[in-house]
Parts: structure tokens; sequence; C-alpha cells
């Protein structure tokens, strides 16, 4: 899984000019791994911090079975990630649907997540991501969400209860973690007069989802079990990016 940096370099220099052309870049894990420079031993790490999630309870009270944590960050120019108190979390009124003007409360990000160096490289990946597509931009907010999204028998997992939407940001990525015992859970992402650019399932961990978040708008299909008999659940990383101020 390991490859040198000049192949990460390339692969994210790629994933730069698409995303900045078409709005939208699927990233195989491959090349995401590359850029990251990381190894098996070290995403199985970073994977255990999705079985330390709590119940959202917003999700819960519309019928969806997920699990998640919050936190929020500045990235500086100099690449340099600072906690920010978290507090609520209020998307804008013209993006998701399903909670306007709600003001969220969600359990913060454990130390070990924040300080996992997958995380850290992560986020530089997507900081130089972002500035590829506000160049005049120095210093990012970072939004940060981990989510488990579980289904059942009779009871599909909602990854997008809220459907088709957009989050208000520059940057909207889509890390997919891991998947258990788990079909559908595509990924569709559509330009502003709603014809449809991208969709795929991200089915291989450490597959990364790009959106430019000002002109797309994205959604994710059901997940249900592949053994009835079992649960299934989905694993991403959700994590957006806007200029401060």
């Amino acid at each position: 899984m390991r490859s040198d940096a000049g192949a990460g370099a390339a692969a994210a220099v790629a994933a730069g000019r698409v995303l900045g052309s078409a709005g939208v870049c699927l990233m195989p894990s491959a090349d995401v791994l590359a850029c990251l420079g990381v190894g098996g031993a070290e995403w199985e790490r970073f994977a255990a911090h999705w079985d330390d999630l709590v119940v959202d309870r917003y999700a819960a009270a519309g019928g969806t079975r997920r699990l998640r944590r919050y936190g929020k960050f500045v990235l500086t120019g100099a690449g340099e990630l600072r906690p920010r108190s978290h507090g609520t979390f209020v998307q804008p009124d013209d993006t998701n649907p399903l909670y306007v003007g709600v003001e969220r409360r969600f359990e913060p990000l454990t130390d070990a997540f924040v300080a996992d160096p997958v995380f850290g490289k992560l986020v530089g990946l997507l900081g130089v991501l972002a500035r590829g597509l506000e160049e005049e931009r120095d210093e990012w907010v970072v939004l940060v969400h981990p989510f488990r999204v579980i289904a059942v028998a009779g009871q599909d997992g909602q990854p997008t209860p809220e459907g088709r939407h957009r989050d208000g940001v520059t940057l909207v990525t889509s890390l997919l973690v891991g998947r258990e015992n788990a079909v559908g859970g595509r990924s569709a992402v559509y330009d502003d007069g709603g014809a449809p650019l991208l969709a795929a399932t991200l089915d291989e961990p450490g597959a990364l989802l790009l959106g430019d978040d000002r002109r797309t708008e994205h959604e994710v299909s059901p997940i249900r079990p592949l053994d009835p008999a079992a649960q299934a659940h989905r694993d991403v990383l959700v994590t957006t990016l806007l200029p401060v101020g």
C-alpha cells in the first residue's frame, strides 16, 4: 500500500486539475494512500477510531441509525492545524433542508483521533486541494465529521437522509474508511442545473470523493445488509473546508 512521495505528489496534482475543471473528482484508494504515505498498519489504526463513535440523536429522531463525532479546526497557511471550540453545528439555510435553523451539538473528536498522523496528513492534502479552488485564500476552517451509518434487515441505512444537498463550503470531501456486509451507498454528484456529473460506489477503503461545493450538489443512496441476518455499516470521514472569515 505504500508508494513513493513522487507518485503521491503527481496524484495530488492530477486530482486538483480534475476538481478545478469538472467540479468533482474521485481519487482511487491507491492514489490517496500514496499521497498520504500510509501503510496497512497505519490505516488499520486510523479505521479503529470508528469503533469509538457515539449515537447521533438528531438522526435517530428521524429514524436513521448513525454514529458520529465532530471537530472544528483552522488550517493555517503554514500547514498548522489549530483546534477550535466546536460549539454548535449550524448549516446555512439554503443547504441542508433537513436541519434548517437547527443548532446541533455533537460529541467532540477523541484526542487519539486528532493526534493520529493519518488525520493530519489527510487535512494537509485537502488544504492543498482547497487552495487550488481559491488561490487567494490562505487559511481555512476545517469541519470534520466521522460517520458510521448502520443498516439491518428491514431498515436501510441512510447516509444522506436530507437527500440531494450542498454543505455551504468550498471543498466537500468523503473518504471511505470501511464497509461491512453492506450493499448500496452509491454517491452521486450533480451540477447546479441538476445534471449528473459523477456516480460511484465507494467500495475500497481510502477512496476519496472531492467536490467543489459552490457549484455542485451531492447525495448517497441507502445501504442495506448483504446478509440479512447480520448488521451492515458504512464508515466515512466527511471533511469540509471553507475560507476563514
